[in-house]
């Protein structure tokens, strides 16, 4: 009876957290229909609410944003709801920030979050995952003596907190290994290891008096 209680949990709790998840995302886009005007929505035109239609409707309107910031009349109105936004006190602070995040994360050409690295945290000795974010700037660099790099130290399960550290980027390793498959790695507690990709081998010398590569 336990055998089979357990493989039943092992079937059903994956797929009932992904629909809690995928729930969660459709409820949470179909508000985007409270901005429509009453008479327009489809309970006023059909009786009923019709899940998943705002998840449509917020998609269509992030793609025609894009596609309509991508021409010149487009751009010229971003910069100046850009310039109108940063010219209000608290909201200029927030939005600037906000924006800046924003592009460096999502941005192709950057390399926040493109690679993951192996970090000694948080002791000597102990390692963990972490993801590159960049290199430290502004004053922080002048008090930084070498070569650093800015990383991000993600908690299990829960990989939206963690912590931001600034290394030397002789103490951090790079893995083989894709952004998607350490999340995995991390969220799972180390339960769900990454393949081993065949005939590629990642060759990392030590970092200094750090001892032999781990698993070495």
């Amino acid at each position: 009876m336990r055998k089979y209680f357990i493989t039943g949990l092992l079937v059903l709790v994956p797929l009932a957290i992904t629909l809690w998840v995928l729930n969660l995302i459709i409820g949470t886009m179909d508000q985007s229909l409270l901005l429509l005007p009453e008479q327009w929505r489809p309970k006023a035109l059909l009786g009923h609410d019709i899940p998943g239609l705002g998840t449509i409707l917020t998609l269509l309107v992030i793609f025609l944003t894009g596609l309509a910031t991508r021409n010149f009349i487009g751009r010229q109105i971003v910069q100046v709801w850009e310039a109108v936004l940063t010219r209000i006190p608290v909201v200029s602070s927030i939005y600037s920030s906000v924006k800046q995040v924003s592009d460096t994360l999502f941005s192709s050409s950057g390399n926040a979050f493109r690679k993951a690295l192996l970090v000694q945290y948080p002791r000597q000795g102990s390692w963990t995952i972490a993801f590159l974010t960049g290199i430290p700037g502004g004053d922080v660099k002048n008090h930084l003596a070498g070569d650093y790099v800015s990383v991000y130290v993600p908690t299990t399960p829960n990989p939206t907190s963690g912590f931001f550290l600034m290394l030397p980027r002789a103490d951090t390793i790079e893995l083989d290994m894709s952004v998607d498959e350490a999340l995995k790695y991390i969220v799972s507690m180390g339960v769900v290891a990454p393949e081993q990709l065949a005939g590629r081998k990642l060759v990392v010398d030590s970092p200094p008096g750090t001892g032999p590569k781990p698993g070495a």
